[in-house]
């Protein structure tokens, strides 16, 4: 993966650019809805993980929330020896949907080299980030929009999947 995407200003001025070429490529998609979709873009993700460091970027820890479960706060309670409402109290708010997210950005859990100090006991969302391996791939297709300028391997994922899906 080319480096300078891991610079996240790098990769926001890239996404910005690509974002009506990216938005037309999506709408086009999720009118076709491809039987083969998933299985190009699942192939795509394990090809493009394969040469991508997350530790090295970590763009999604500092810059977004995900949405966090009370499954995802029991077992953070657990791995922290904390009771769920006190896990609450310190790292969680709900928004505007009326789920969790953390207060604050960057995650209160990543540390200084980009390591997760919760990795094991991680929310969900954490663990599924950046959702390119999902099935019906085409129903999240306006979050991978958002994701684009974000993550480095949803970037080059969908400028792949350009170059194959010609629609």
């Amino acid at each position: 993966m080319k480096k300078e995407l891991y610079n996240p200003e790098n990769l926001k001025k890239l996404a910005k650019e690509k974002h009506k070429e990216n938005k037309s490529f999506f709408a086009k998609l999720q009118k076709q809805k491809p039987k083969d979709l998933d299985d190009v873009v699942h192939n795509l993700h394990d090809i493009v993980f394969e040469k991508t460091d997350c530790l090295e970027c970590a763009n999604c820890c500092k810059s977004i929330s995900p949405i966090v479960t009370d499954v995802d706060i029991a077992r953070i309670s657990k791995q922290l020896r904390k009771k769920p409402s006190a896990l609450i109290d310190e790292y969680f708010r709900l928004d505007e949907d009326n789920d969790y997210v953390f207060r604050q950005t960057p995650c209160p859990f990543l540390m200084d080299d980009n390591y997760c100090s919760i990795y094991e006991s991680r929310p969900k969302a954490c663990r599924e980030y950046p959702h390119t391996d999902r099935k019906r791939f085409f129903q999240i297709l306006n979050l991978t929009l958002k994701n684009i300028t974000v993550c480095p391997a949803v970037y080059t994922i969908t400028e792949e999947l350009k170059s194959i899906k010609k629609v």
